[in-house]
């Protein structure tokens, strides 16, 4: 690993086949690179993806993996490169990336078809890949879907700048890992001890393998949490079956975005939840669970 990385970031850990072989899931090599996957549910049921968001990875569905599996899905769920135990290729982090990741997954899988969950980022990554590949979505789900004007602060706008952004991140600990942990608890509505010992452990492990904070920097400075909605008027302009989940007190990207949205894609079935902030689908997940199975079983 070059030095500078480790200098930067703090980086230790090497990923390799020595760690992804005590992990339960499995690999598929891609053009870009390994991505982590785990599969589970019926081998002929519908299949479904789970796309996370910005930094967690694929155990933010711990809490809906298994549930939609049980109603008969076959439910894969994957990191995203540059998080949990994908590589994390020296390539531009952007939309062209993420999708070519998306579908070469699928090719892997023998999945011709699917509906799609996201989150957050995962939400343009979902609705980029429905108008690259519209015959490969049959339905979207999005909860809290990033796409939109996020108010960043100036300190998180001067990480876009080369040389600066990179000294920012390590030196100065903007976004370093405790800003990062802090950042991340702050998506919940009550980030209870309980949450805290079962997060903090298991988004720490990912922060220590060279090259997470390079591609979290790359993916900002590429643009797929900015304002876009093309990607929206497009999908409401494709017919496509929507499902739209958002909590109400999400201060990471403002509950208020979701009116934006319905207007955009005014056939979308809407589900405000409530004591909810940015991620739902684990704070209230058996509301969340309920209403995606009813959902993806039409």
């Amino acid at each position: 690993m070059p030095f500078l990385d480790r200098f930067f970031t703090g980086e230790h850990l090497v990923l390799d086949a020595r760690v992804r072989e005590t992990l339960p899931g499995k690999t598929a090599w891609l053009t870009d690179g390994v991505t982590y996957y785990q599969a589970a549910g019926p081998e002929r049921g519908a299949p479904v993806i789970l796309i996370h968001g910005f930094s967690v990875p694929n155990f933010i569905w711990d809490r809906n993996f298994d549930v939609l599996a049980g109603a008969g899905f076959r439910v894969v769920r994957y990191d995203l490169f540059g998080r949990g135990y994908s590589d994390r290729p020296r390539l531009a982090y952007d939309k062209a990336l993420f999708v070519r990741q998306l579908a070469d997954l699928m090719d892997a899988l023998k999945i011709d078809q699917a509906d799609f969950v996201s989150l957050s980022m995962g939400g343009p990554i979902a609705a980029e890949f429905a108008y690259r590949f519209p015959k490969r979505v049959r339905t979207l789900a999005f909860v809290d879907p990033a796409g939109f004007d996020l108010e960043l602060p100036i300190a998180v706008k001067l990480l876009n700048v080369p040389v600066l952004g990179e000294i920012m991140l390590g030196l100065l600990g903007l976004l370093g890992t405790k800003t990062i942990l802090e950042t991340m608890l702050n998506d919940f509505y009550r980030p209870t001890q309980e949450v805290r010992n079962y997060f903090i452990p298991r988004y720490q492990e990912q922060m220590e393998y060279y090259g997470f904070k390079r591609a979290t920097l790359s993916t900002l400075r590429h643009g797929i949490l900015d304002e876009d909605l093309g990607l929206f008027r497009r999908l409401g302009e494709s017919g496509k079956p929507v499902l739209l989940i958002w909590g109400k007190e999400d201060q990471t990207i403002s509950f208020r975005h979701s009116e934006t949205f319905l207007r955009l894609v005014p056939h979308a079935e809407f589900h405000a939840i409530d004591q909810a902030k940015h991620i739902p689908q684990f704070e209230r997940s058996e509301l969340v669970n309920g209403l995606l199975i009813d959902f993806l079983k039409v």
